[in-house]
């Protein structure tokens, strides 16, 4: 017995059934099948303090269109879900919740916090994979890994001492990027820099010995507690004859060396460089080659230490205010000027970063750069659009090397131990009992966690069992396509594919799909504080999850920012039930013959169009998604169902449906293939009511999601067939238009008189125009002569209707003379356009030659419209 679908569809009524449904088939899951060709994508790991934003639906959806496309193709489709512990952010809300209970991290100690952190963890981080679940991610649920579980933490292991025996991480004391707020260091690329207003504060020095000053700028006076220098260029002949001498720090008393550096721009500010080593990365490195002192003036929190004297205490802002007043009491400052520049801030909580000395974990990134940049010139690895390729060669051409260690407790402890008795440092797989250089037992290890982004950085091979040679990890590695967004080329997708190609000897994918932002309806960057933000559970629990999937679909251009709005999903839920209608209406005239999704034998004229139009549509989607062009691809099977199918194909199957016997039959079989095979098409898109439309209407097999994807059938060629019914459909519209103009109710029947030489097609319209064009009779020949007759021009036909079926003599007359004013004009401006010779000496040929074709065809509508007039009379 068949399914019967509700009069209305209501997501919430088949959504979270369906879904278990999928589940309970198991139709996620994927085993390793030596006989099947794999397509692998890795989820990126959201951060278990996440949930879900329009960002995650958007970079899911667009996953999950790939997957549920590919599993249908035939592939052996494993789409890899996890979560990241996210080190800095899970810390925060968990030092934030003991805060509230009057606990600091030091009061409970490193075991008590993490006991909390993985309770937190238990408790909080299923979250957003359950918020994925409402999108209908057909993840395999199965092989859900977490950066911090027992196999990702032994990759992560493993790596670490494999790259430190290479002599490719080390430890040692060099200016990082620190954040106050957090407490930790943080990486280059997890710094946000934002243009903002500004001072240079311009700066006598006073020359030791003379009566000379030596003006400096600076942006960050506070900063010159820690000098150590002033530079000068060593061409620079103002300055030459001082390099070698002293000055006196204003306001510290302290005696610092003039030197002389290539690094200082001669024509920038005063050409003199204050020279702070301990907080600032250029000048640290000028410190290293003229073996400067290096004075660190920070504490954590970047309030003043004891290194700033009367100072100590206060923050950076207030420290500002007072060096400031202190150097204009002393009359040291000169002047201050209004300037722009660009202040880096902690992309977490974006807190000033202060650039600091520190004794941190590095890894040397020049020779781990190399190989990964060879891999996307030589297209091992390709962006799509191709121009990101741009962002991703910048950063590793011009790479630094990366700080790992964080001052952290929740996150992978750094495996290194240091010896108490002979200062031996070990880094192991196995956590040591004994020193091996003098065998004492008074080890510790070293108290900070790695940066989130290493553990990351192996997804595509610790999440299918490296270092451990797993049938998982020779099956489905190397991965297929990473989907992800611009803004972390260089926080993800260079890591991981350095790291593939260092500990796997390949790329970790073949292609990356890079996606843009999802913005407001206004283009606005959706945030906190704009209140802009769109929630996609929110869209969900109102219009059901296809809706929204189907607007981040039809928005998206790869590489591309698209906006969102209400209206967008509405219309989306709109298609729902235009679709949802449509099928009720095949299932309504089904008979019981009906049983089967086969074509008959004969099929008719529509039924060829329709047909021919279907095996177009699935070359093309599938052609769109070879490309990645998700959007164009929807975008055609939308048009197809409301346009062919909803629009005009069910309509003309209506007379055969209501005849009974064979020709009804027939239809209803074309009905049920080509709403079958078109919800297949749909079902990437929109997978939630194509399963449940599917399930009703006649089908093979169990699930919508494990049939077989539509391709271009040659047995479905009706190339010709489809031309000829389009002629007839073309006059038809061109019947329905030139009425509505008219304003003629489609009630009121009218004679119709074809003129065409192309009669056995129009023969075979007969019944469509009586049905479609409110014809009361149809007669086809070579030509007709009427007076006062109305007259409609097709590419195929010269339509006569009697002017009195329709409307007075003077209305149409009128009319037709307002098309030939029309016409007349486009004829002048093309003609002229044409008689230019700078335009058709200059303009590239094929430009010229689509005008000439433009003129062509209005001076042959022009010739119609004149006939028209004289067939009025």
């Amino acid at each position: 017995m068949r399914k019967e679908l509700d009069k209305v569809y209501d997501p919430k009524q088949v959504e979270d059934r369906t879904y278990q449904f999928w589940l309970d088939g198991h139709y996620f899951h994927a085993e390793v099948d030596p006989e099947k060709e794999p397509y692998t994508i890795v989820i990126p790991p959201p951060n278990i303090t996440g949930q879900l934003h329009m960002g995650h639906a958007l970079d899911e959806t667009l996953q999950d269109i790939l997957i549920r496309w590919r599993r249908m193709q035939g592939r052996n489709t494993l789409w890899l879900p996890g979560t990241d512990h996210a080190s800095i952010a899970t810390e925060a809300k968990i030092v934030e919740a003991m805060r509230k209970e009057g606990l600091t991290k030091e009061q409970i100690g490193r075991e008590k916090f993490l006991e909390r952190a993985w309770e937190w963890k238990k408790t909080y981080g299923g979250r957003i994979i359950e918020q994925l679940k409402k999108l209908g991610s057909s993840c395999d649920w199965d092989r859900e890994r977490f950066t911090l579980d027992e196999g990702c933490s032994k990759a992560v292991r493993k790596v670490f001492v494999n790259l430190y025996e290479k002599g490719l991480i080390y430890r040692g004391e060099r200016i990082i990027n620190w954040c106050p707020h957090c407490k930790t260091s943080i990486s280059e690329a997890e710094v946000e820099y934002e243009e903002k207003d500004g001072f240079f504060w311009h700066i006598n020095y006073p020359i030791v010995g003379t009566d000379e000053m030596l003006e400096i700028a600076t942006t960050r006076p506070e900063t010159l507690l820690g000098d150590t220098a002033v530079a000068v260029h060593p061409d620079d002949e103002r300055y030459r004859h001082l390099i070698g001498k002293k000055v006196l720090l204003p306001l510290v008393g302290r005696e610092i060396p003039i030197v002389a550096d290539t690094y200082v721009e001669m024509d920038f500010g005063t050409g003199v460089v204050k020279i702070t080593p301990a907080h600032d990365p250029n000048d640290f490195e000028v410190g290293l080659r003229h073996d400067l002192p290096v004075i660190n003036v920070f504490n954590e929190d970047a309030t003043i230490n004891e290194n700033g004297g009367s100072y100590q205490g206060m923050t950076r802002e207030e420290c500002r205010k007072a060096i400031v007043a202190g150097l204009e009491k002393g009359g040291f400052l000169k002047n201050v000027e209004p300037y722009k520049h660009n202040v880096g801030g902690c992309y977490r909580c974006s807190t000033i970063v202060e650039p600091r000395v520190s004794k941190q974990w590095f890894v040397k990134m020049e020779p781990l750069a190399k190989p990964a940049v060879k891999a996307v010139r030589t297209g091992e690895t390709k962006f799509v659009p191709e121009r990101f390729d741009k962002i991703y060669y910048h950063w590793m051409e011009n790479i630094k090397d990366w700080c790992i260690s964080r001052q952290l407790w929740w996150g992978h402890r750094i495996p290194a131990w240091y010896c108490h008795d002979c200062g031996e440092l070990i880094v192991s797989m196995e956590d040591p009992t004994e020193c091996p250089k003098c065998h004492g037992r008074h080890l510790d290890q070293d108290p900070d966690t790695l940066d989130t982004w290493f553990s990351s950085a192996l997804w595509p091979f610790s999440t299918l069992g490296w270092p451990d040679e797993t049938a998982e990890l020779k099956h489905f590695y190397p991965t297929n396509t990473l989907v992800t967004g611009y803004d972390i080329i260089f926080f993800w997708v260079a890591r991981m594919i350095f790291s593939g190609i260092e500990h796997m000897g390949e790329v970790p994918f073949d292609t990356v799909l890079i996606h843009g932002l999802v913005r407001d309806a206004q283009g606005r960057k959706m945030s906190k504080s704009l209140g802009n933000g769109i929630d996609p559970l929110v869209m969900i629990d109102e219009f059901g999850a296809d809706a929204l999937r189907f607007t981040l679909a039809t928005g998206n251009s790869p590489g591309n920012d698209m906006r969102f709005s209400d209206d967008k999903v509405r219309a989306s839920r709109n298609f729902c039930n235009k679709l949802w209608n449509a099928a009720r209406f095949i299932m309504m005239n089904l008979s019981d013959e009906a049983d089967s999704v086969e074509l008959p034998e004969t099929v008719m004229m529509e039924d060829r169009w329709v047909l021919s139009k279907f095996n177009t549509l699935a070359k093309e989607v599938n052609d769109n998604l070879e490309k990645f062009e998700l959007g164009i691809a929807v975008q055609k099977l939308y048009d197809f169902i409301w346009d062919v199918l909803c629009d005009w194909y069910i309509e003309l199957c209506k007379a055969r449906l209501n005849a009974g016997g064979e020709t009804s039959l027939a239809a209803q079989k074309v009905l049920v293939y080509v709403m079958s095979s078109t919800l297949k098409l749909l079902h990437p898109f929109m997978p939630f009511i194509t399963e449940e439309i599917w399930q009703a209407l006649p089908h093979d097999g169990e699930s919508i999601m494990v049939s077989k994807f539509p391709a271009y059938d040659e047995r479905l060629n009706f190339a010709q067939d489809e031309a000829d019914f389009e002629k007839i459909m073309d006059a038809i519209k061109a019947i329905r238009n030139r009425r509505g103009e008219m304003n003629v109710p489609p009630s009121r029947k009218a004679h119709v008189s074809i003129a065409t030489t192309e009669q056995a097609v129009f023969e075979a319209g007969k019944p469509f125009f009586e049905r479609l064009a409110s014809a009361s009779h149809v007669e086809i020949g070579d030509s007709f002569s009427m007076e006062g007759a109305v007259q409609v021009i097709t590419d195929a036909a010269r339509i006569f209707i009697p002017m009195g079926d329709l409307i007075d003599y003077e209305k149409e007359l009128a009319r037709l003379n307002r098309e030939k004013a029309a016409a007349e004009k486009d004829i002048a401006m093309l003609s002229g356009k044409l008689s230019n010779e700078n335009f058709v000496s200059k303009a590239p040929a094929a430009v010229v030659e689509a005008e000439r074709e433009k003129l062509a065809k209005h001076r042959e509508r022009l010739a119609k419209i004149e006939e028209s007039i004289a067939a009025l009379g």
